[in-house]
């Protein structure tokens, strides 16, 4: 029997993935990437000797305890990998007092917590409690789509899950912010709100404490791209083949089949089966033209939070910024004038030093990095108008800097590089629905929704990536794109290798 050849629709962690998996299940796959490197989200530049980090801050299942750690071994991702795990979560500074320390380590973040709020012993002691908790568990995580296990190994996999499944029922409704609403302590339930995105389920916040506590998500030297260039020489080394610079606009359907694809130059590519790993707004409502949609998929996309855009803003600076913290999601401190970024009003700065990863910058410098929520549609807008746009970015640059030299005196004439991306430079890039710097977010009403990876009444395509299922994160998507492989080798009735 032929080879069945497969076109997968971007280099982003799933696609990459999905090509692994297919080379190493005796598919034939090529993959389209609109962007001119392998990537997608995960991503870094260079500018005037300095790399700036776009997505990697820690990667679950860095560590062997971790069910993701077999996956990423598949890739090839963590040959020849240096993980480290920062010692602090977030710094949380204020104008007068000490700073709250969000410590990596459970039990050191027991102690600071319950140091600064003796009067939330409760809520907190609970929270701490199944932290640790969950920290103790090896959590059972099926090794295939939920649709594909057997009735038995149903079983089998809900007795060993029972202690995990009960705190995620616990805590899985309860969002960050209402969490803190319980907490007496002013400053530490602003803190709470600052350690991910207040409307996102809390479970997760858990979770990720869980995993830093036991050394399970560290950060990788050298950041996304060695990452990603690693996945990327494992699916050559398979066999399989990247195309650079080769933007899909509609994927090509005879009958009820899938049966290529069109890129943007008019030229047209054939396969037996095509996986889409791009943004899913764009594959479902362009590429696919808004058929074999359902009506519950198109409300998801009506209802469903994505992550929020962001601007980013990046400085290389001549000094190395040893007193600044080495922490997972960096320092945050309060701005003396509220920073506005198109209907977003800040008061805190987050600052991310990476002054933990010398192969960033040239020798005694370092790489600042600061995000900032902001809108989508102004900024689509503004990026019609080179001169107002350029000049935005400018003045929100000024502004960070200024509000830096009132932390780090003289921070601005050490800066060497400046460069600021914009929800508008997301899209232009990965092509990111609205700009969104991931997929969807895991809200309470949402943390255990899985989307199809099929469409109904329409064969040989699938889905793969963050917009499958909320929580985002380079494990989702890589694990999605092995999932992808998995149904296909259940449908042409042969092993998952």
């Amino acid at each position: 029997m032929p080879e069945k050849r497969i076109l997968i629709i971007g280099a982003g962690m799933a696609g990459l993935s999905a090509g692994c998996y297919a080379q190493r299940n005796g598919f034939r796959s090529r993959i389209l990437e609109m962007h001119d490197k392998p990537g997608g989200l995960a991503t870094a530049w260079q500018r005037k000797g300095y790399t700036i980090e776009g997505c990697l801050h820690w990667l679950v299942g860095s560590g062997p305890r971790n069910s993701f750690h077999s996956i990423w071994e598949d890739l090839g991702a963590l040959e020849g990998r240096e993980f480290i795990t920062q010692p602090e979560y977030l710094r949380l500074e204020r104008r007068e007092g000490e700073p709250l320390v969000f410590w990596s380590d459970l039990d050191r973040l027991g102690e600071e917590l319950l140091r600064l709020a003796p009067e939330d012993r409760h809520p907190l002691g609970e929270f701490l409690s199944d932290c640790q908790a969950l920290a103790r568990m090896r959590v059972p995580t099926p090794d295939k789509p939920m649709d594909l296990i057997s009735p038995l190994e149903m079983v089998k996999l809900g007795v060993q899950a029972a202690p995990f499944l009960r705190l995620a029922g616990k805590w899985g409704k309860i969002s960050i912010d209402a969490f803190a609403q319980r907490l007496g302590n002013p400053f530490l339930r602003d803190g709470f709100r600052q350690l991910w995105f207040p409307q996102s389920q809390i479970f997760f916040l858990m979770m990720t404490f869980a995993w830093l506590h036991n050394r399970e998500a560290g950060y990788a030297i050298g950041g996304s791209l060695p990452l990603v260039e690693a996945i990327a020489a494992r699916y050559r080394a398979l066999g399989g083949e990247i195309r650079t610079c080769a933007r899909v606009t509609k994927i090509l359907v005879q009958g009820d089949k899938a049966v290529g694809v069109r890129l943007d130059d008019g030229s047209e590519e054939r396969a037996d089966v095509v996986i889409s790993a791009a943004d899913g707004h764009t594959t479902l409502f362009s590429m696919l033209e808004g058929r074999f949609l359902e009506d519950r998929l198109r409300k998801y996309y009506e209802s469903l939070e994505p992550f929020p855009p962001l601007v980013q803003l990046a400085f290389g600076v001549n000094d190395r910024l040893a007193v600044l913290p080495q922490a997972v999601s960096g320092l945050s401190i309060p701005l003396e004038e509220r920073l506005q970024v198109f209907g977003r009003d800040h008061v805190l700065l987050p600052i991310h030093a990476f002054n933990f990863d010398p192969t960033l910058a040239p020798p005694g410098k370092t790489v600042v990095v600061c995000l900032l929520e902001s809108q989508y549609e102004p900024w689509a807008v503004l990026h019609e108008d080179p001169v107002a746009y350029r000049a935005e970015k400018e003045r929100i640059a000024r502004e960070v800097l200024r509000a830096l030299d009132r932390r780090l005196p003289h921070f601005s004439e050490k800066v060497e590089m400046t460069d600021v991306a914009t929800p508008a430079t997301y899209v232009r890039y990965t092509g990111n629905w609205r700009g969104s710097f991931e997929g969807w977010l895991s809200t309470p009403g949402a943390w255990n929704l899985q989307l199809p990876q099929t469409l109904p009444g329409l064969e040989g395509f699938y889905m793969a990536g963050q917009w499958v299922e909320p929580g985002g994160g380079l494990p989702t998507a890589a694990s999605s794109g092995r999932a992808v492989i998995q149904r296909l080798c259940r449908k042409e009735r042969q092993p998952f290798q």
